[in-house]
């Protein structure tokens, strides 16, 4: 089991937009159609929303940023919502 933390910095007046996209949005795409993909969590703090992902191996997560899902859907749909870029880290569990 692996996982994929996304850590986004967006305005709070910005946040349910940003939840929308990163997590309501494309939850069940993610689901269905990313190799490995197993959940998939929406972490909210004062600071910054958090976004992560479950997968089978530490692999399919290092794929998964790289995915069209997320470079044109995601990604594309995020970015005019976001104060930095995305924090990306890649957990294994043992």
């Amino acid at each position: 089991m692996a996982y994929l933390e996304i850590t986004l910095q967006v305005d709070l007046a910005d946040r349910v937009a940003a939840a929308g996209v990163m997590y309501e949005k494309y939850k069940q795409p993610f689901l269905d159609t990313v190799p490995g993909a197993t959940s998939k969590e929406l972490l909210v703090r004062d600071e910054d929303v958090q976004v992560l992902h479950g997968f089978r191996t530490v692999a399919d997560a290092k794929a998964y940023p790289a995915s069209d899902l997320f470079t044109r859907d995601v990604a594309g749909g995020l970015s005019p919502l976001l104060k930095a870029a995305p924090e990306v880290r890649v957990y294994d569990t043992v």
